[in-house]
């Protein structure tokens, strides 16, 4: 692989801007690990957000680096990585969240970031810069996230509801409320191992193209590392509100226990996804779940207006981001 020529100011720019949309990503998706605690009253929005920063990156401890190695280096071709691909790339995918997030849409930043990808790597080179094996694994999971997410989300409420058949609603609320702090926890750890994965995977895309690190490095630099997770728990800390109302309300009105039920089932899916390294959506994920956990009671409970509108935003998410990166790119050839 050549070498490219970038300088350290370019270069310093460009990480930069991967940390600022790593922060984008906790600040977007932050309603995704706190919306069910605060909407069942639990946690008061500021505990919340300062718990869900904690353990997003507590994650640095527990969760691999598959996702980063699946993002690095098995999406686009790394011969047609350069920093305008890169910039571009970054752009799309924070030019979209920012649109979502305005319209307090729970899109998936992860696939924001694949669609930069995937528009600047076409705009230089064409459908060849793609990897079709980590494409298609990413695409596969956009479907199969929410499901799984969804049947875990199902499964453990009726497995509860089983569970707990004698006991009175009171006590019932009770305990959930405290198991709640468990499985927001949980997810919030699975959200910050696999999102901060992603940046990590962007940096160290540069930096090996770039000729700052081998090429057959095993893993990003340490500094990397603790960068992406410190940018994400930031972000998460700073909370995006918009989206928490969406998330905890508007689907389906959740008790602590169906708040618990929906986080178990997407804590599992995250850090099983982690474990495989595949880079989903925690959006998609903790949505599945919270679909399934108010269908298991009745499928009245749940909006399905507003859950087709989400899905709709999923749909135009890798599309939308990768035509901005498109267009990034080509203004990056002109001003970088």
């Amino acid at each position: 692989m050549q070498t490219l020529e970038i300088s350290i100011y370019a270069l310093s720019i460009l990480i930069f801007l991967a940390l600022v949309f790593d922060f984008m990503n906790g600040f977007h998706d932050a309603a995704n690990a706190i919306a069910t605690v605060v909407s069942t009253g639990v946690l008061k929005p500021q505990s919340a957000v300062a718990m869900a920063a904690f353990f997003n990156f507590v994650a640095i401890f527990v969760v691999g680096l598959k996702v980063a190695t699946t993002i690095g280096k098995g999406t686009i071709d790394p011969h047609v990585v350069d920093h305008y691909v890169i910039f571009g790339a970054l752009v799309g995918a924070i030019v979209w969240n920012l649109i979502t997030w305005y319209y307090g849409i729970p899109s998936s930043s992860s696939h924001a970031l694949i669609g930069g990808l995937v528009g600047a790597a076409v705009a230089k080179s064409g459908t060849g810069a793609l990897i079709s094996g980590g494409l298609i694994k990413t695409v596969t999971f956009i479907v199969v996230a929410p499901l799984l997410g969804f049947v875990l989300g199902s499964l453990i409420m009726l497995i509860v509801s089983w569970v707990c058949v004698r006991s009175t609603p009171r006590k019932v609320d009770t305990w959930f409320r405290r198991l709640q702090l468990f499985s927001a926890a949980s997810y919030s750890l699975g959200h910050g191992g696999n999102d901060a994965q992603k940046t990590m995977g962007i940096i160290w895309m540069l930096l090996i193209a770039s000729g700052h690190v081998a090429a057959d490095a095993k893993a990003p630099p340490d500094w990397v590392i603790i960068a992406c997770y410190g940018a994400i728990s930031f972000g998460t800390l700073f909370g995006g509100w918009r989206i928490v109302k969406t998330m905890g309300q508007k689907i389906t009105k959740l008790k602590p226990v169906g708040g618990f039920c929906a986080e178990t089932g997407g804590a599992i899916t995250l850090l099983m996804a982690s474990f495989w390294g595949v880079p989903v959506s925690t959006t998609h994920t903790i949505t599945g779940a919270i679909v399934g956990v108010g269908s298991s009671q009745k499928m009245s409970a749940v909006r399905w207006g507003v859950a087709g509108n989400i899905v709709w935003a999923w749909i135009f998410t890798i599309p939308a981001s990768a035509f901005v990166a498109a267009i990034a790119w080509w203004v990056g050839k002109h001003i970088m």
